[in-house]
C-alpha cells in the first residue's frame, strides 16, 4: 500500500453556491456581481443584464459542450453562472428522451425516465465540479415553487419552498453545494380592523436571503453566515476566493507569451475576448452556409462551434450508412438529427477520426 500526507487547516478554493427563488427577485443580477462572471443562460432571462454570455444552449450537448470549454479555458472568467437548473434541466431530459426515441419521460415508466435524467444531470455537476477545481467559481440559479411536505414523525402537511427542478435533481443540487442561499420578499401579514371584522393584509416586501434550514425552505452554507440577510452581494463576497488567476488572452490568439490578470472579489469589468478577424469570418460565413442549406439551428450551433462542414457532416453520416452522401440533411428524419444533437460528441469524435478538421 502507499503512504499517504496528512493534511489539515482551511483548504481556500472556488466556491460552488445555488440560488433559488420565485422569478424577478434578482438571482441573475445578483450573479453578476460575481468576480468576471460568464452565463450559461439556458431560459434566455440576461438580454437586459450587461454581462459576458455563452450563447444560449438550445440542446443538452450544447450545454455540456460550453461548460467543457470554461473548464479546458478555452472560455476565460472567474465564474461561471448557469442560469437556471430547471431549464437546464429541460433540455436534459429532452436529451435523454431523444436517446431512448421515446416521446416524454413518463413513457419510460413509473419513475425510470427521471432515474436516467438524475444520472445525466449528475454528470453535468461532476463537469461543474473539475470547473471548480481549475479555480474558477460556479452559480447554478433556479427558480423556486411551493410544495407540501409532511415530515415523517408529524401528522399533518404544511407548504414549503422548494427548487423547481425534480424531485430527484434538487438532492444531487444541494448536496453538491457549499452555499444554499433561498431568496424571498420578507411580508408581514397585519390585522387590519377589530374582532371577527379584521382582514389580513401584507406589508413589507424587502428582498433578503436566507442561508440555514427551516421548515419551510432548505439553505446550508459553510461559512457562519447570518441566518437571515438581505439580498445583495456584499453578504457573501468575503466568502468567495479572493484572487483569481484568469489568462489575459484566448485560445484564438497567437500563442505568445501569456500574461495573466489577478481578478479581485469585487465586481469588475472586463474587456470581452474577441476572435481574430480570420476566424469570426470564417465561423460567420460557415453558419450563413449551414442556414442557407436549412439545418435546423441547434445542429447548426453545434457544428459551427465545432468547426465542422456540411460536407464533412454528411461524410460522417454516409460513412456509419444512415443515408447517402448526396442527401441534403434539410431532408434528414427530424428524429435521426435530434439523437444527432443528444449524442454530439460522439459524433464529433467520429468525425475528428475519419476526417481531417482544423481543430
Amino acid at each position: 500500500m502507499g503512504s499517504y500526507a496528512v493534511t489539515s487547516g482551511i483548504v481556500e478554493s472556488a466556491v460552488k453556491v445555488v440560488i433559488y427563488g420565485p422569478e424577478g427577485i434578482g438571482k441573475s443580477t445578483f450573479a453578476s456581481k460575481f468576480p468576471v462572471p460568464v452565463f450559461i443562460d439556458a431560459e434566455g432571462g440576461t438580454k437586459r443584464l450587461d454581462v459576458m454570455r455563452l450563447p444560449q444552449p438550445t440542446s443538452w450537448a450544447m450545454l455540456m459542450d460550453e461548460v467543457d470549454s470554461v473548464r479546458q479555458r478555452k472560455t476565460l472568467c472567474g465564474t461561471l453562472v448557469i442560469d437556471t437548473a430547471d431549464w437546464a434541466e429541460r433540455l436534459c431530459i429532452q436529451s435523454v428522451c431523444d436517446k431512448a426515441k421515446v416521446h416524454g419521460i413518463e413513457d419510460f415508466g413509473y419513475g425510470k425516465g427521471y432515474t436516467y435524467a438524475k444520472e445525466e444531470f449528475g454528470r453535468l455537476l461532476d463537469l461543474l465540479q473539475d470547473v471548480v477545481n481549475m479555480e474558477i467559481n460556479v452559480v447554478v440559479l433556479a427558480h423556486a415553487q411551493i410544495t407540501k411536505f409532511e415530515q415523517p414523525d408529524e401528522m399533518g402537511q404544511y407548504d414549503r419552498w422548494t427548487m423547481k427542478t425534480s424531485k430527484q435533481v434538487a438532492p444531487l443540487l444541494r448536496e453538491w453545494c457549499d452555499m444554499l442561499l433561498f431568496a424571498n420578499y420578507k411580508t408581514i401579514v397585519v390585522k387590519d380592523g377589530d374582532g371577527k371584522a379584521a382582514k389580513g393584509k401584507a406589508q413589507g416586501g424587502r428582498r433578503v436571503m436566507y442561508t440555514t434550514h427551516h421548515p419551510c425552505w432548505d439553505a446550508k452554507n459553510r461559512f457562519g453566515l447570518p441566518d437571515e440577510m438581505p439580498f445583495e452581494y456584499d453578504g457573501i463576497s468575503q466568502c468567495i476566493t479572493a484572487g483569481i488567476a484568469v489568462p489575459a488572452y484566448s485560445a484564438q490568439t497567437p500563442k505568445t507569451a501569456p500574461t495573466t490578470i489577478t481578478v479581485p472579489c469585487q465586481p469588475v469589468i472586463q474587456e470581452k475576448e474577441e476572435k481574430t478577424p480570420d476566424a469570426t469570418a470564417a465561423s460567420e460565413e460557415l453558419n450563413e452556409e449551414l442556414k442557407d442549406l436549412k439545418y435546423p439551428d441547434d445542429l447548426r450551433q453545434l457544428m459551427v462551434a465545432s468547426n465542422v462542414s456540411d460536407e464533412q457532416l454528411r461524410t460522417a453520416v454516409f460513412q456509419r450508412g444512415c443515408y447517402p452522401f448526396d442527401m441534403a440533411v434539410s431532408n434528414y428524419d427530424d428524429e435521426f438529427t435530434k439523437r444527432m444533437v443528444a449524442v454530439w460528441g460522439k459524433w464529433l469524435e467520429f468525425i475528428k477520426e475519419n476526417d481531417k478538421i482544423p481543430f
